[in-house]
């Protein structure tokens, strides 16, 4: 295990400028790994900009895509409670229709005026209109 204590007790900046030191020690030793590192740094630009559209790109999908859903389903939910509510006022209307359609004074009053109908012992009557007389009043 390599020993670093030479760089523990040395103050922030020399500990910068060994580091510095031993990278332009590389550099000298090794003239390819200079223009290595030159690439390197030309290429972090491009890679950061990369990086930070994927970064974003990631953002989109992990919370705007799904707040999207989010509002939209509860958009949904409350049209169907609009719905729900809406049938339910029709529901209890016609519950009511259906109470006073099944009262004996409603079903007389059905059978006498949809079907011509009478009790036994009542005649019934039918006026017609006299055949060649128009009934409208519209004029030629």
């Amino acid at each position: 295990m390599t020993d670093f204590t030479e760089f523990d007790d040395a103050p922030v900046g020399e500990t910068e400028e060994a580091i510095e030191d031993e990278r332009s020690e590389a550099r000298d030793r090794h003239p390819a790994g200079a223009a290595a590192i030159a690439r390197r740094v030309a290429m972090d630009t491009p890679a950061r900009i990369t990086v930070v559209s994927l970064v974003f790109v990631a953002m989109m999908f992990l919370f705007v895509f799904p707040t999207r859903s989010y509002l939209a389903q509860q958009r949904q939910v409350n049209d169907a409670r609009h719905s729900v509510q809406v049938l339910r006022a029709q529901n209890a209307q016609l519950a009511r229709e259906a109470q006073r359609l099944q009262t004996p004074a409603e079903i007389e009053r059905l059978a006498r005026s949809q079907f011509n109908m009478v009790f036994p012992g009542e005649q019934a009557y039918n006026v017609v209109p006299p055949q060649g007389v128009a009934t409208t009043t519209t004029t030629p």
